[in-house]
């Protein structure tokens, strides 16, 4: 098993930083620099990882530095991880900085959650490109146990196997191994649902747009949190910088579903970003949602929608086959919406697992630990593979040899979708 006693994180008092810190310093027992632009930033942020894990006596392992200190951090330790902010130039000279000072036998990473590991490689000597791996963790690491792994080109091969190792025997960790492809898995699925669901809300604007379209794909479908109320969480200009990555570095069969609507884009513009700054698809401090129709806040709809409410009576007392069910047979317009959409999300995701991770089946993990959302094969079994090809077929046309692909197979999930699949709206 790979022994790291001391780690350095780079950028740790963003919030990412702060929780791969305190995994480290908690699950690890490692000691951790935890290197920030000032030492007050460090300090600040070693209590905020103290409390992300519940656990003050981790503090002991956290030694706060700051940027004059990453030579000599950077020198001390077994892993060093970049954590700074998602531009590809702050990145690269932080990994240039690494490159120089990286003792011989320790690993360098990113836990970007789109640059590519292979770009970032080129900061490295020839040697240490061997020992440079995409490392990404997912908010909070505490309680959301995702890591994909992404190596390099010249990312020696049996390193790649014992950090997995000690990614899931130490930290605990739901490891899946992807390609250094835009997005890379979970993000890939999760932001392409997402951002298709903004743009149902664009098509059904004068139904009722934001508010209208996360009641109809809400916490009944399996997930914790609705889908555009999500994007508010991460940050809108988090969603954009995403997707537009996406968009611009691949080209698959649902490529246009990874274009910001221009409602977005517009908010984004006036800094109406999310919840960090109290409004953007939703105004936080009044309960209000926002209007594409008429571009202004107004209170959200409690929208009546009658085989919603018949499905949540169905989930209290367990018949979770039946509250599907109702949902497929049901022939309103906000059922046919609900059902493009959960099946889009199955094809999806299992067809570009295919093409990005080592498993199909790798998608159940990727949005299971990385999004706490219906595994796409548990929700293919829940409805039925005959019923998701029919509208995979008919209300989405796609195309019959992606339908035959996913579907053709016989392939069971590993998780269950009770714990997903929540009694409410």
């Amino acid at each position: 098993m790979m022994d790291i006693k001391t780690i350095t994180v780079i950028g740790a008092n963003g919030t990412l930083g702060v929780g791969v810190s305190a995994i480290f310093a908690s699950f690890g027992n490692a000691k951790v620099y935890m290197v920030s632009r000032t030492l007050e930033k460090s300090n600040k942020a070693i209590n905020k990882a103290a409390k992300s894990v519940k656990a003050n006596s981790i503090m002991e392992n956290l030694i706060a530095k700051d940027y004059d200190d990453i030579e000599e951090c950077v020198s001390k330790s077994d892993l060093v991880i970049e954590t700074v902010v998602e531009d590809l130039k702050v990145k690269e000279g932080i990994h240039s900085i690494i490159d120089k000072y990286i003792k011989p036998n320790a690993i360098a990473s990113t836990v970007t959650s789109g640059i590519s590991i292979n770009k970032l490689s080129e900061c490295y000597s020839e040697e240490n490109k061997k020992k440079f791996i995409g490392i990404h963790f997912f908010n909070p690491p505490y309680s959301m146990t995702l890591c994909e792994l992404i190596p390099a080109k010249c990312t020696n091969k049996e390193l790649v196997k014992e950090i997995k190792e000690y990614l899931e025997n130490v930290l605990i960790r739901k490891v899946v191994i992807v390609k250094d492809k835009a997005g890379f898995l979970a993000n890939r699925i999760g932001f392409q649902f997402i951002n298709q669901v903004m743009q149902y809300a664009e098509k059904y604007k004068e139904q009722g747009g934001v508010d209208y379209i996360d009641t109809i794909i809400g916490l009944f479908t399996g997930r914790n949190m609705k889908p555009i109320y999500t994007s508010d969480f991460v940050g809108l200009d988090v969603h954009k910088a995403i997707v537009d990555n996406i968009y611009e570095h691949t080209n698959d069969y649902m490529h246009e579903t990874f274009k910001l609507p221009q409602y977005v884009e517009e908010l984004i513009e006036q800094g109406k970003i999310g919840m960090k700054v109290d409004e953007g698809l939703y105004k936080y401090s009044g309960r209000l949602v926002y209007d594409i129709k008429d571009k202004s806040y107004r209170e959200i709809k409690n929208y009546d929608i009658p085989f919603i409410d018949k499905v949540i009576e169905k989930y209290k007392i367990g018949d979770y086959q039946e509250g599907i069910n109702i949902i497929m047979k049901n022939t309103s317009l906000e059922a046919k919406i609900c059902k493009e959409l959960l099946v889009s999300y199955i094809v999806y995701a299992i067809k570009i697992s295919g093409e990005i991770a080592k498993e199909t089946t790798d998608a159940d993990i990727a949005m299971a630990e990385g999004f706490n959302w219906i595994p796409p094969y548990a929700l293919m079994t829940l409805i039925g593979k005959d019923k998701c090809k029919e509208i995979a077929k008919t209300n989405l046309g796609i195309d019959t040899k992606y339908i035959k692909e996913v579907f053709d197979n016989n392939i069971k999930s590993k998780y269950g979708y009770e714990k997903f699949l929540k009694a409410k709206r």
